[in-house]
């Protein structure tokens, strides 16, 4: 195996300036023996020692010693009274680094904390900066900071672009489990602190993972995660208890449905006493729910948060909920409107252990997509955003798309739901609504190839999407750039030409691709390479309603599907206003002619046209910056990032080439620079 590209950021190669770094050099000493200060004292004593170049002396618990590591129990009597008040007044997972007196303490509120703490020093040693005069307090933002896998007990992972599944291999729960526990340990150095292991759509064999058959092994993956301060949950099928139970029937209002789901919490919480809970797709997508008995999502998701509450269990209830046999040449259907419609009625009638997942946008994970206006608009609901961290329609990890820019501009949009100042960041935070619970979830981008991530470069999504959920002030490039040092070393080269790639490339990739926010037009089934009229049910037409007079989709209230109406002023007016929509969303909310013109005083044809040049020779600059990068990355990693980025410029390509003539030929609108368009 080669390490260099399976340990990611977690590189630990040996720093320029260890003088620096004396104190280091003498003695720690790490207090308490559970799992989580267990990890702490290996990860510490590994990272340091591979950094120095040298053996790191760890020690029992000294009070004396040079670096001293333990929670607040244990070492609050080496605070001063402000540090112990500020670690007090933070939250369970909050933590103070401080050097003074030639001491550098690492102090968590809990185990957890300590683990991350451990990691902020490293981080710290790693892009060697100065740790002589330290007094950092952190917490992270975000209560949830979730991962979700799609992988199946065949050993696929469903959007998974980097290989098999890590968990399942053959219809096995895998016997080596030393790679989850290396995944443990990248989680809990960006501070993920919960994960489902199975696919959300849970098919027939899956559904047995919440039995005897499976809760043996899932123990002892969970106790892997636990050690590195990860929470395990699990997807569940809502139909379970017909599935797997015997039952005639899964009506969440029916007595003996609600007692095999009591039963069969009390069984898992045997297995695994901390067990987080359940994350449930239905009704959606041909997954069975409570729609079925014509009951509602609160019916549904509290049926299974009453089974769990005992236990303090929670219900991750996701929000990708919609008809996809509706007749999508029916324009006053919109899918765009269906999370919204379904659930803003419903607020209320959860139980506090139920958190609704809701996507970032109203579609699916597109490159480009207004903000979804069912988050915050339900003050008394829990929720959770949902990220893809996978490049689904992204590119898939073949393609360059950095995502940290995307998800940046996502929670900074300002919802106005309590006025102004109400960003989706303070939303998922839970400073606008008194959530119990909320935070931020994402699908997961790894698999079984040895780089973990198909494409090494994707490896910074999966960074900055933990960097991000801690602490959302980082900037897109303050993350890209700790990234690259911990990855690739600290030379100023490789550090500038691969932050310019990667904070370049998700405008590059949407150049490329669908233009003003329209969306899709990508190949049904795959996700990949253009499909202008595809769409993933077929007989249903297009998502563009693109003809020969004009392209867009028109969700105005006074002529269209009115989804405009489900945002609070002033985005509603914004959107709604052909004049004042911002002109990278105007085909997701307007129809237009071809020769509308843009604020930028193009109109839509030649947008289209010249975006389509432009991403694909911005392509052709993306192969020329990391070709100039040869003399300082390894071979292995050099070739596969180069190897990807050919495989990028043949589907820009095919994209400029398909898009343009398409258009052309819809709009019979020659281009005014008279290039070759078919």
């Amino acid at each position: 195996m080669n390490r260099t590209k399976y340990n990611m950021w977690l590189q630990y190669r040996p720093i320029s300036n260890i003088k620096q770094y004396e104190l280091l050099m003498n003695e720690i000493s790490v207090f308490g023996d559970t799992p989580a200060i267990k990890s702490a004292k290996v990860e510490v004593d590994f990272a340091l020692s591979k950094m120095l170049n040298q053996a790191i002396k760890v020690k029992g618990e000294d009070p004396t010693a040079k670096i001293v590591i333990g929670t607040i129990e244990k070492l609050g009597n080496l605070l001063n009274e402000t540090q112990i008040q500020k670690l007090k007044s933070s939250n369970d997972e909050g933590y103070l680094l401080s050097s003074s007196n030639h001491q550098l303490k690492v102090i968590g509120n809990s185990d957890r904390a300590v683990l991350y703490g451990v990691h902020h020093l490293i981080r710290l040693v790693q892009l060697e900066k100065d740790i002589s005069d330290l007094e950092i307090f952190q917490q992270p933002k975000n209560q949830f900071r979730m991962l979700n896998q799609w992988d199946n007990l065949d050993g696929s992972v469903e959007r998974g672009y980097s290989g098999n599944s890590i968990f399942y291999k053959n219809g096995q729960i895998v016997q080596d489990k030393s790679r989850i526990k290396d995944y443990a340990r990248y989680l809990s150095s960006v501070g993920i602190n919960a994960i489902s292991i199975n696919n959300v759509n849970v098919w027939k064999e899956e559904t047995y993972f919440i039995t005897k058959k499976y809760l043996p092994e899932i123990k002892q993956i969970a106790e892997i995660f636990r050690a590195y301060g990860v929470t395990l949950y699990l997807s569940i099928n809502f139909a379970s208890p017909m599935a797997i139970g015997g039952l005639s029937t899964a009506d969440p209002l029916d007595q003996s449905v609600k007692e095999w789901w009591r039963d069969k919490a009390a069984e898992i919480y045997e297995y695994i006493p901390d067990f987080g809970g359940f994350v449930v797709k239905a009704d959606s997508e041909h997954r069975p729910g409570p729609f079925t008995y014509d009951r509602d999502h609160a019916d549904g998701s509290n049926m299974l948060a009453e089974a769990l509450e005992p236990f303090n269990g929670k219900v991750v209830w996701r929000c990708f909920v919609y008809n996809c046999l509706q007749d999508w040449r029916d324009r006053s259907t919109d899918r765009a409107r269906a999370a919204f419609d379904h659930f803003k009625p419903l607020d209320g009638r959860f139980h506090e252990n139920v958190i609704l997942q809701i996507k970032n946008g109203p579609m699916d994970f597109q490159v480009r997509e207004p903000v979804s206006p069912l988050i915050g608009a339900m003050p008394n609901t829990n929720q959770i955003i949902e990220f893809q961290v996978a490049q689904e329609y992204t590119g898939q990890q073949i393609d360059l798309c950095y995502l940290i820019p995307q998800w940046k501009q996502v929670l900074q949009f300002d919802t106005h739901i309590k006025g102004e100042g109400s960003s989706i960041e303070e939303i998922v935070a839970g400073n606008i609504h008194p959530y119990k619970y909320s935070g931020i979830s994402a699908v997961s981008n790894i698999g079984d190839d040895e780089n973990w991530t198909g494409n090494t470069l994707a490896q910074a999504n999966l960074y900055g999407y933990g960097r991000l959920t801690w602490d959302p002030s980082l900037s897109a490039k303050e993350i890209a750039q700790e990234w690259i040092i911990q990855t690739f070393g600290n030379t100023e080269t490789i550090i500038g030409t691969i932050e310019d790639m990667l904070l370049n490339s998700w405008e590059i990739y949407e150049n490329y691709t669908a233009p003003l926010g329209v969306g899709w037009m990508v190949t049904p089934g795959v996700h990949y390479g253009p499909n202008i009229d595809g769409y993933e049910y077929s007989r249903w037409g297009t998502y563009h309603f693109a003809d020969r007079d004009g392209i867009g989709v028109d969700r105005t209230k006074e002529t269209g599907t009115g989804y405009t109406e489900q945002y609070e002023e002033p985005n509603q007016s914004k959107y709604n206003s052909l004049e004042h929509c911002p002109d990278e969303l105007l085909l997701f909310f307007h129809y237009v002619p071809y020769k509308y013109m843009l604020k930028n005083g193009k109109s839509v044809i030649q947008h289209i046209y010249d975006t389509h040049f432009k991403g694909f020779n911005q392509v052709d600059g993306l192969i020329e910056r990391w070709d100039s990068l040869k003399q300082y990355i390894d071979e292995d990693r050099f070739e596969n990032v180069q190897d990807r980025l050919q495989r990028q410029k043949a589907n820009a390509r095919e994209w400029r080439d398909q898009i343009n003539t398409y258009f052309y030929r819809k709009s019979r609108i020659n281009d005014q620079h008279n290039r070759t368009i078919y």
